[in-house]
């Protein structure tokens, strides 16, 4: 193979030029959500030290060895030139950002957003604390980081003709998982949430409006006051409230195994993403100059928008056997 050849492959491999439609939106919108993320990570704040021993190294607490001893070593790590680590960290995502923006690097950046956000979400989020005991879906779990690994798994290019997308019904069942096992990570996030919820240290009566109240510190007076009055409206009825939710949680992860309940579940979990991520995520915290991103609310939209059904495959294969039909009439008779 020549020089020339294996650019051309490397090249043709990067690129994603059939993504069309709802698919390509998704990537764009992922990668908006890349080069977000780096112009937080260009903040002041994350070029000082305390950006290590105020979010990176806390991250790794109440985990198990397994992730609390990575999280340190990395924290000691960064610890050594926090300025140079930072830029580069900035720079990768940036990079991810704008190569999900440009479609001959559409492929390699999704690749690279699966690694990178797993990196990130051991090394840097803590696993998402979902070994701690104390990991809650309303307040981020199980890490932002995880949700960009589905998401690019769910945006890779279809595989076959565009029009498999309308055939498989939306664009994770047309994606390289197939119609079938792309709903297990939909199953997977949601069915555990449902458990975090559940956990006793997230059900107790005032763990929520607790975790609500502590959102206050360092943001905008109105946003502080919208915390509060939260946390006194929920009062004591944290435990009833994770309960319900819970169920909620539970249903929206069946929900995409059962048709004619998908649309309905996928609403509401957009709502729910909604309200997430305005009342017990404070919009990702943007407003602080500490946000590394914007966390799990915007992220969830995307996931389900990317399960919403486009076409079901009945109308697809009526679709294709009328299509058959009227060419095979076309064709006259040779006898």
């Amino acid at each position: 193979m020549t020089d020339n050849e294996a650019v051309t492959r490397i090249r043709t491999w990067a690129a994603d030029r059939g993504s069309a439609g709802l698919r390509r939106w998704l990537q764009i919108a992922l990668g908006v959500i890349w080069v977000l993320d780096a112009a937080l990570q260009f903040q002041p704040y994350m070029f000082s030290r305390e950006f290590v021993t105020g979010v990176i190294e806390p991250a790794g607490l109440g985990s198990p060895a397994v992730v609390s001893g990575p999280v340190t070593a990395a924290s000691h790590l960064i610890l050594q030139n926090v300025p140079v680590f930072n830029a580069a960290f900035a720079t990768v995502q940036l990079a991810l950002g704008l190569g999900l923006l440009w479609r001959p690097t559409v492929r390699a950046a999704l690749a690279g957003t699966a690694a990178w956000a797993l990196a990130v979400w051991w090394l840097g989020e803590g696993a998402g604390g979902i070994f701690t005991g104390s990991a809650s879906p309303l307040t981020g779990a199980p890490g932002a980081a995880l949700l960009y690994v589905f998401l690019a798994d769910l945006l890779w290019p279809a595989r076959g003709e565009p029009a498999a997308g309308a055939a498989a019904g939306s664009v994770a069942a047309a994606g390289r998982l197939g119609p079938h096992r792309s709903r297990l990570p939909w199953l997977l996030l949601w069915g555990s949430s449902a458990y975090f919820l559940l956990q006793g240290p997230v059900s107790a009566p005032g763990a929520l409006s607790s975790a609500i109240a502590g959102l206050a510190d360092g943001e905008p007076s109105w946003l502080a006051s919208v915390d509060r009055a939260t946390a006194s409206a929920v009062g004591t009825h944290g435990g009833v409230i994770s309960v319900l939710l819970a169920v909620i949680f539970a249903l929206i992860a069946a929900a995409v195994y059962v048709p004619v309940a998908t649309r309905p579940a996928l609403v509401a979990a957009v709502i729910i993403a909604a309200v997430i991520w305005v009342l017990t995520e404070n919009l990702g915290e943007l407003l602080t100059g500490t946000a590394t991103d914007p966390n799990t609310g915007p992220l969830l939209i995307l996931l389900a928008v990317a399960y919403w059904p486009l076409a079901s495959q009945d109308t697809a294969s009526d679709q294709a056997h009328q299509s058959a039909g009227s060419q095979t009439r076309s064709v006259p008779s040779s006898g």
